[in-house]
């Protein structure tokens, strides 16, 4: 039988039955998504260094492919602005044919990350590091669209994001007045119109007002046209990729990023809408599809996609309850591109770049920014580290020390976690697993250990039990709360025993879980002469020692 996780949710939406009533408000909420992914993927295109068309072929090929074989019912794919920067420095390094290349063998290895069931695994990714590089993403962004928001005419802009803004300011006398104002515009009806009527995107009314604009005013700014020529109004055939070795080790890790990005983007956003909808999506489905969508949108010459957070809302706010809608909204993005796209080349640059701005502060997440940094300092130097490397190097950068840092800051917590506490006679009323345990005698010293004995911790049990005297004949570990050991725990326990032995004071253990019993007697540190169930077998056990000892 094939197993439920890797069915697509179209398929039980059609096998569970497909209403009329639903079906209108799918079509309807698709075509609401289309007409806002429109101008969004031709802006996302063009930030990314490439023809505008190509974002168009992406939202289409990959975002019917996402909806039709997704593990989502409500998920929307195409281009997002997360890939900017990683698109922006493939194409700069690697040129157009390479980014296509490596959207290829991305799509590929999210497709093995599902068939692997890595979907799972991806929830543990610290939400402090996607905070981080979101954010910095955003701030990229935004940076970018400068020189087209203020009309600067700048043509070799600098990468690096102190180079870019050094120039910004240089020339900052350079401003095109009617550039800066279709910009301003559109951030403001982009921004505002959503508070008089949600029925219609504020984007797509910037884009229409300002092209009229240009159009009928014969305004003298940057369109799209002027830059890039005519859009194709037909989808190219598909192209094959012969991938060698060294094409493969070339682009590898470029294409590892847009694979991890965009598996994490596209669970981030099946999880958001779950939450909308109540529903539950199936991550490794959802992983291969967009892998295949990544393979068949490279084949079309289209760019990297993955789920498109705020465009997966619309579509929920929009009525969209099944993955009809996602197929719909990629059918009306083709019936444009088949019909209008000579229209699009007069778009100005300017409403592109304003777009993009109001873009650029949605994604920042600002709240959760100021959120997690109102948190424990930990979590702000994980943030604030993956945020700075983001802006100023290079995004995988960001996500490779983030993560490294993020699990050594961890293993820090959980090693300070880890509490020993002397149990002393006085203290003998204890729980009520313990309430039977009596007086500790004198000769007896017991410890409660709290927390996992795992590499970080281990040394400071050893060297605070190092610390105890000869006047004891028994030391008593209470580790009923000790969830796991790993291998140096077993190797400074073991070290324990030992030296323990050499001061002639035995080791009992108490309260182990099953798994911990079963690590120290495969290690052969203990036996059941030395592993009772409770602290009052434990101190039976040493005055038989005691009794021993004394005859």
């Amino acid at each position: 039988m094939w197993p439920k996780e890797f069915i697509p949710k179209s398929f039980t939406e059609l096998r569970q039955g497909y209403g009329a009533a639903q079906l209108r408000r799918d079509v309807m909420a698709g075509i609401i998504v289309g007409i806002v992914a429109l101008p969004l993927a031709i802006a996302f295109a063009i930030a990314s260094g490439v023809s505008p068309e190509k974002g168009l072929i992406t939202a289409v090929v990959a975002g019917f492919v996402i909806s039709a074989f997704g593990g989502s019912r409500v998920q929307i794919g195409g281009p997002t602005g997360a890939f900017i920067v990683i698109v922006y420095a493939i194409v700069q390094k690697h040129g157009v044919e390479g980014l296509t290349i490596a959207t290829f063998l991305a799509g590929f290895i999210i497709l093995l990350m599902g068939l692997l069931r890595f979907g799972g695994l991806l929830k543990y990714f610290p939400h402090t590091i996607i905070v981080g590089f979101t954010s910095g993403i955003a701030v990229i962004i935004f940076s970018a669209q400068v020189n087209d928001f203020l009309g600067l005419g700048l043509e070799n802009v600098p990468s690096g994001f102190v180079d870019k803004w050094a120039l910004y300011f240089r020339s900052a006398t350079a401003i095109h007045p009617l550039s800066a104002a279709i910009a301003i515009g559109t951030v403001l009806v982009t921004a505002l119109l959503p508070r008089i009527t949600k029925k219609v995107p504020g984007s797509f009314v910037a884009i229409i007002l300002a092209t009229l604009a240009v159009r009928l005013l014969h305004l003298p700014v940057e369109t799209i046209g002027t830059r890039f020529g005519a859009i194709p109004s037909t989808l190219p055939m598909p192209q094959l990729y012969a991938v060698d070795l060294a094409t493969i080790k070339d682009l590898l890790q470029p294409a590892l990023a847009i694979a991890l990005l965009g598996g994490i983007e596209s669970l981030l956003s099946a999880v958001v809408s779950d939450g909308m909808i109540g529903g539950q999506h199936r991550s490794n489905m959802e992983l291969v599809a967009q892998g295949g969508a990544n393979v068949l949108s490279a084949m079309f010459g289209g760019i990297p996609a993955t789920g498109a957070i705020a465009r997966t809302a619309t579509n929920v706010r929009s009525g969209g309850r099944t993955p009809m809608a996602g197929m719909v909204h990629a059918l009306t993005l083709l019936l444009i591109m088949l019909v209008a796209a000579p229209l699009a080349e007069h778009i100005p640059m300017a409403c592109l770049a304003g777009i993009l701005v109001v873009v650029a502060w949605n994604m920042s997440e600002l709240h959760a920014f100021i959120t997690v940094f109102k948190t424990n300092r930990y979590d702000r130097v994980v943030l604030l580290t993956t945020f700075l490397l983001t802006v100023i190097f290079d995004l995988v950068i960001a996500i490779e020390i983030g993560m490294v840092m993020a699990a050594f800051l961890f293993m820090k917590r959980m090693a300070d976690s880890v509490q020993m506490d002397a149990l002393l006679a006085d203290r003998a009323e204890g729980d009520a697993q313990d309430s039977e345990r009596g007086r500790i005698p004198k000769d007896v010293l017991v410890y409660e250990v709290n927390g996992p004995l795992f590499f970080g911790a281990a040394q400071t049990f050893a060297s605070t039990l190092r610390t105890i005297g000869t006047g004891h004949r028994v030391l008593i570990l209470k580790m009923r709360n000790v969830p796991l050991i790993d291998a140096t725990g077993l190797h400074r326990v073991r070290d324990i025993v030992d030296t323990m032995k050499r001061r002639h004071v035995r080791v009992h253990f108490v309260g182990l879980n099953a798994q911990v019993s079963a690590d120290l007697r495969e290690a052969g540190i203990a036996d059941n002469d030395v592993l009772f169930a409770t602290l009052e077998e434990a101190i039976q056990a040493a005055e038989q020692v005691r009794k021993v000892a004394t005859h």
